[in-house]
């Protein structure tokens, strides 16, 4: 029988250190999915978090990959999904923000919009995701409440529309003001934050008198922000034009139980989605689900590979039979799997909103859409301009086969780009990516989860630009330039340096050299 509960998708996004994990793990521990909650770094007796699960993750620190977590909470489903931070992976997080309804955006209250979490409110602003605004780490030293609400509608253009309001300054965190309730929930500390904060709700009239001058400082504020007509506003939040708000210490578990009733009162539920030739599949129709993530080596003790879909409309029962776009060819999902963080479940149904694990499809893709009924394809997820490229060779020649196979399974998953030319052959094929830490993942687990050492050149190029087989052909033996094939046939041309791309291009002006979308420092 199909689930008809009611779904929440959303990602939670950030500059690095805000506190993202953290605040994962904190939101599966108050729904009673998890009993404890891990630590980023493990520390003491605190376990590692649910969403980094990678070895590189738990010694760095940062999310390297995303994770998706399900659970229910309230009789909803929730479908969460941690991202990465930092820049160097936001190829990831793009992919994933094309499979969510909405967006967790977390902000450093010491720190205030950073760059990195700017780019990604961009992205969602683009992709018309309303964005619900986090202020974490409010039990440390900071900024002032108002003042980040004025740099919060300065730098993105959204108008603050704060539910929770502080009692306590920065440093001080005692509990806040619920803006809809005029109610004071105050909060009070666990052993390391690894368990759930008890809280206790009280009328104006029960405030004790060690919290009663910050309580009276709070109701000023909040009067402020009313007369401001900086109050909630549902429309406007869906329609993008404001972000509701909200103060809270991920590491000590505040304020994220009412984050968790925000998330299933005012996120979007799932919705119709128009396909690439402007048809629109409506979530009561046939199935269909696009795939935004393939991931492998999640499992140690047999070679896994998952490839993450977002339903998108239908119902979903393991073992039916679906078309993959891409090729027009019939797909069976005899295995499929309900995912938390590397723990997977097998899955009997699903519906829209759901993101689902299709086990081993070798044929499936980062951006493949699967139906059934009337065909549908949805946009592709776009690869971002690389800005750093490796020539990679096999460190062990005798591992040569091991080699090949680890480089196309992490092309398959998107962690890097490989380029590919006649001149190089496969045996040195180039790497493209992003952010320089991607040469860190793709080496940690050629070796680890390969076997195959691998041996990186570096290349003297730092700008990308995409053409044609006629541009190739035009640009061969052009000193400053190579163009090579990336696997999904696009042809990109390399050059040593923008100055010289633009040079180029003024002295070829009938060659295609288009550029790519910006995803890193760029």
């Amino acid at each position: 029988m199909p689930d008809t509960r009611p779904r929440r998708t959303f990602a939670v996004i950030s500059h690095p250190d805000a506190g993202k994990s953290t605040l994962t793990e904190a939101l599966a521990l108050h729904a009673r999915v998890i009993t404890e909650a891990g630590a980023v770094h493990g520390k003491g007796d605190r376990r590692a978090t649910v969403s980094d699960w990678m070895a590189m993750e738990k010694a760095r620190g940062i999310s390297i990959t995303s994770a998706a977590l399900q659970f229910v909470y309230r009789d909803h489903v929730i479908n969460l999904v941690d991202t990465p931070g930092h820049s160097d992976f936001s190829e990831d997080t793009y992919r994933v923000l094309s499979a969510v309804d909405s967006a967790v955006m977390l902000v450093d209250a010491a720190k205030g919009l950073e760059p990195q979490t700017l780019k990604l409110f961009r992205v969602c602003a683009l992709r018309g995701i309303p964005v619900i605004t986090v202020i974490n780490k409010w039990d440390r030293p900071g900024l002032s409440a108002l003042g980040l609400m004025d740099v919060i509608h300065e730098k993105i253009k959204l108008r603050p529309t704060p539910l929770t309001w502080p009692v306590g300054e920065a440093g001080d965190f005692r509990g806040v003001l619920d803006r809809r309730t005029g109610e004071f929930v105050k909060y009070t500390r666990t052993a390391g934050g690894a368990t759930r904060a008890p809280e206790r709700r009280m009328g104006a009239d029960d405030v004790d008198e060690a919290d009663a001058l910050v309580w009276s400082h709070a109701v000023e504020e909040h009067e402020l922000l009313s007369l401001d007509e900086a109050d909630h506003d549902q429309e406007r939040f869906l329609a993008g034009e404001t972000t509701p708000v909200m103060f809270a210490s991920a590491l000590q578990n505040f304020g994220v139980a009412q984050l968790l009733d925000l998330l299933l009162d005012l996120a979007p539920e799932p919705h119709a989605t128009p396909g690439v030739d402007g048809s629109v599949r409506e979530t009561e129709d046939d199935f269909s689900a696009f795939v935004f993530k393939v991931q492998s080596g999640m499992n140690n003790a047999h070679r896994d590979r998952l490839a993450y879909a977002r339903i998108v409309s239908g119902s979903f029962e393991r073992g039916m039979i679906v078309t993959h776009a891409a090729t027009g060819r019939p797909f069976a999902t005899k295995f499929a799997q309900a995912v938390f963080g590397r723990e997977t479940t097998s899955v009997e149904t699903a519906e829209p909103g759901d993101i689902i694990g299709f086990v081993n499809a070798q044929a499936l893709r980062v951006g493949d859409t699967v139906y059934v009924g009337d065909a549908i394809e949805y946009p592709p997820v776009p690869s971002f301009a690389p800005e750093h490229f490796m020539a990679a060779s096999a460190g062990d020649i005798s591992r040569y086969k091991q080699f090949r196979k680890g480089i196309e399974q992490l092309d398959q998953e998107g962690v890097v780009q490989v380029l590919r030319s006649d001149l190089r052959g496969d045996q040195s094929p180039v790497l493209a990516a992003v952010g320089p830490m991607q040469f860190e993942v793709v080496e940690d687990r050629m070796t680890n989860e390969f076997n195959s050492p691998i041996r990186f050149s570096r290349l003297d190029y730092q700008v990308a630009r995409r053409t044609d087989a006629a541009g190739a052909s035009a640009l061969a033996g052009v000193r400053g330039v190579e163009v090579l094939q990336r696997s999904d046939g696009t042809h990109l041309a390399l050059f040593t340096d923008r100055w010289r791309a633009q040079y180029v291009a003024k002295e070829n002006p009938d060659v295609m050299l288009e550029e790519l979308p910006a995803g890193g420092s760029s």
